[in-house]
């Protein structure tokens, strides 16, 4: 278990006041994002738990979420997407974290991502979905069978 005085050491290395939890640096990365994208499951609790904004978004739009994708900590994910942050947030360019996952090649991230509750349909300002950027044969045949169970929901609902 992370302690205060831990968590306050690790804000000050990594250029945060080591008593504000929003405090940005560049790219207004705050120390939520940070501690995601370095794949750190115990700050990024005690980070939660001490209130931190999971509705915060860097200067490209992204998540903490996002962060946590591109590090590809499946811990980390489970602890941002178990406190309920917005597993759909879409960045200044419209992207999810699922497509990022999905055009990245990180099949593991990709299948994480799908059975958090990940949606598919969303689109870039460009026009494509996550289908679309698949990178590889495993983060397409992911989201084609993703695509697949979720016409059936549909079909079964109706």
């Amino acid at each position: 278990m992370t302690t205060r005085s831990e968590l306050q050491s690790w804000l000050v290395e990594h250029g945060f006041p080591p008593n504000d939890y929003e405090a940005v640096i560049g790219n207004r990365t705050t120390p939520l994002m940070k501690a995601s994208h370095l794949g750190n499951a115990a700050i990024v609790r005690m980070l939660i738990r001490g209130g931190a904004n999971l509705k915060a978004r860097n200067s490209d739009g992204n998540n903490a979420l996002w962060l946590a994708c591109v590090g590809a900590n499946p811990e980390v994910i489970d602890v941002l997407t178990g406190a309920g942050i917005d597993i759909d947030n879409r960045n200044d360019n419209r992207a999810t974290c699922l497509m990022y996952a999905a055009s990245t090649g990180k099949a593991p991230v990709l299948a994480q991502l799908l059975k958090a509750g990940a949606s598919l349909r969303f689109e870039t300002l460009d026009g494509f979905s996550a289908l679309d950027m698949a990178a590889t044969l495993d983060c397409l045949n992911l989201l084609r069978h993703a695509a697949r169970q979720s016409e059936a929901a549909s079909r079964g609902a109706a």
